[in-house]
């Protein structure tokens, strides 16, 4: 009952920004910037219909997804409470960050999209990093490697080293923040990911 209650209250707060997009309808243009490029100029745009309804919808679809394949993981139990919660409340933050910054754009305010975005990055990427470490065995979240969910031992090692490196590039996002070295980054993300899986496979080889 708690977590039927918990869903529908964070899928109310991703479809919200659908009500501030009726209260701004006849301010906002008929087409709308809804994608930015490594130098935040606008490279992607949608239709004032599509950007106001279609978009909340479709996270809001998404995160329904997350929800269903996270409570129905056969190794729920592993999943820790806090981190259940913090799947429930990312794509609902990242809703109203998004259509915040959608709507300030297309209205002429001037906000720094690039800044904002690894401003966020930075903090999940940090948050998940501190989860990864306390995470038992499960399908859903964590290094979820065959050789890691076969054995604890490599699980719990495998994960501490993504945990590290998680938070090592969420600061980096937060640096990045006000340098905006987009490759950079991005590369620093894709090693910190292939790293614990390539670590895994190791610890599988010796044994472990």
């Amino acid at each position: 009952m708690k977590n039927k209650k918990l869903l529908i209250i964070t899928s109310l707060v991703i479809l919200l920004p659908i009500v501030a997009g009726l209260v701004l309808w006849n301010q906002l243009p008929d087409t709308i910037a809804t994608h930015f490029n490594a130098n935040n100029e606008p490279d992607g745009w949608s239709s004032k219909t599509f950007t106001v309804f279609a978009i909340p919808a479709i996270m809001c679809a998404l995160h329904i997804f997350c929800i269903v394949v996270t409570m129905n993981d056969p190794k729920r139990r592993n999943i820790s409470d806090k981190l259940i919660t913090l799947v429930y409340w990312i794509i609902p933050v990242i809703s109203i960050v998004v259509m915040a910054m959608t709507y300030a754009n297309a209205l002429g305010i001037g906000i720094n999209i690039g800044t904002i975005v690894n401003l966020i990055m930075g903090v999940l990427f940090i948050a998940l990093g501190n989860y990864l470490p306390k995470a038992r065995q499960n399908f859903t979240c964590g290094v979820r490697t065959p050789w890691a969910l076969s054995s604890e031992e490599n699980w719990n090692r495998s994960n501490r080293l993504g945990g590290w490196l998680f938070v090592a590039v969420g600061f980096l996002f937060l640096i990045n923040a006000f340098v905006l070295w987009t490759w950079a980054i991005l590369i620093a993300a894709i090693i910190a990911a292939i790293i614990p899986a390539v670590y895994s496979f190791y610890l599988y080889k010796k044994g472990i």
